[in-house]
């Protein structure tokens, strides 16, 4: 059987109506960015402002609808509105606050670039901490990259939804969310900024966490509107910055470091990743990238340095394999390492009060 076709969804979603006066949803020009892989159809509705509170029930019927096509195999359904100017200056974030009651400690773990490692770092972080008998999840807020599912070893499973919540999956001790969940490895995202926070946000919202008392978020890389979005709209307890030693890396660092300050979220520390190479045959230490820098930076913006990570090939494979360093080698120097700086990061942290409301993203599934 031939497989499910643009011009098919489009056709089965102008029998959704709007509730704007009998037009439907794709004569309203509400249906963006269609994307088909192997069966799996995500698309967004840009809906007013104004009116996207009340349009839940239209996105829910439009999902169902390209549901049930032949050939779809699950549908994600995503309802973004980009808000008018006076309400985006209404507060200091633009909107309110998402609110996760169950979760004590949301921490960010950005780079201002990418290459440096973020991702295998938030990973083995996240690890280190289930292994220290917290409650854990891991959030993967890079949405043209995601890399939480391969790095946990969830590469092409899909989590449970009833409709109405989403079971997050788990491994390793860890809760793990990602839009690569919902979306082949090989399709690209070629969603917009509004499109993107509104796929975020009801990831954070819709699924059923737990009681958790550290999150992880993996945050993109740089300091473009996602990532100032996300430090707006969600309640981070902190956010760590992970850099290498070399001085393009730690320039690109001080601006994210900044952009987080700026917003008024505390700086839990500073990681120096890829801080030094040591042969495996003689035992002689190279400092590839340079080393230290990370921590003069640190010192020199007045941000705890929490630990350098060393450059080796084994924390590379180990999380490319799904089994990241902190679980293949429990007890080896490069999980203590990720250990103590666990700890660190776990001191540093204070509680903070989160609040209210939600929107709702269902997962369509056979």
């Amino acid at each position: 059987m031939a497989g499910i076709t643009q011009d098919e969804i489009i056709l089965a979603l102008r029998s959704i109506d709007s509730g704007t006066g009998g037009i439907d949803i794709v004569a309203r020009g509400w249906v963006k960015d269609i994307l088909i892989k192997d069966g799996h159809v995500t698309f967004a509705m840009e809906v007013p402002a104004r009116l996207g509170p009340q349009l839940e029930p239209v996105r829910a019927a439009a999902e169902k609808r390209v549901h049930a096509l032949p050939g779809v195999r699950t549908v994600t359904a995503v309802l973004t509105a980009e808000a008018s100017k006076p309400a985006a200056a209404a507060s200091k974030g633009g909107r309110e606050r998402i609110a996760l009651p169950s979760v004590a400690h949301i921490v960010a773990v950005a780079s201002g670039k990418g290459g440096v490692g973020k991702s295998t770092t938030a990973a083995n972080l996240a690890v280190a901490f289930a292994r220290q008998s917290k409650k854990v999840a891991i959030f993967d807020a890079d949405i043209f990259g995601p890399s939480m599912p391969r790095m946990f070893g969830l590469a092409g499973k899909k989590p449970y939804s009833d409709g109405k919540r989403v079971t997050p999956l788990e491994n390793h001790g860890v809760k793990v969310m990602s839009i690569g969940f919902m979306i082949a490895e090989d399709s690209p995202i070629v969603w917009r900024g509004p499109m993107v926070m509104g796929a975020l946000e009801q990831m954070l919202r819709d699924v059923d966490w737990g009681e958790i008392d550290i999150m992880v978020v993996d945050m993109p890389p740089g300091t473009g509107d996602t990532q100032l979005t996300m430090s707006q709209r969600v309640p981070l307890s902190g956010a760590v910055i992970v850099s290498t030693p070399q001085d393009i890396a730690l320039l690109d660092a001080r601006k994210g470091l900044n952009m987080f300050r700026k917003v008024e979220v505390p700086i839990l520390g500073v990681i120096e990743n890829m801080s030094y190479y040591v042969c495996p045959k003689c035992g002689n230490r190279d400092d590839i990238f340079d080393h230290g820098g990370a921590h003069r930076t640190a010192d020199e913006l007045g941000a705890p340095f929490l630990g350098e990570i060393p450059l080796d090939l084994k924390i590379r494979l180990t999380s490319d394999g799904g089994t990241p360093i902190t679980v293949a080698e429990s007890d080896g120097p490069h999980a203590k390492v990720y250990l103590a700086i666990a700890e660190r990061i776990w001191r540093e942290l204070s509680g903070a009060q989160k609040a209210a409301p939600t929107i709702s993203m269902g997962i369509a599934r056979t």
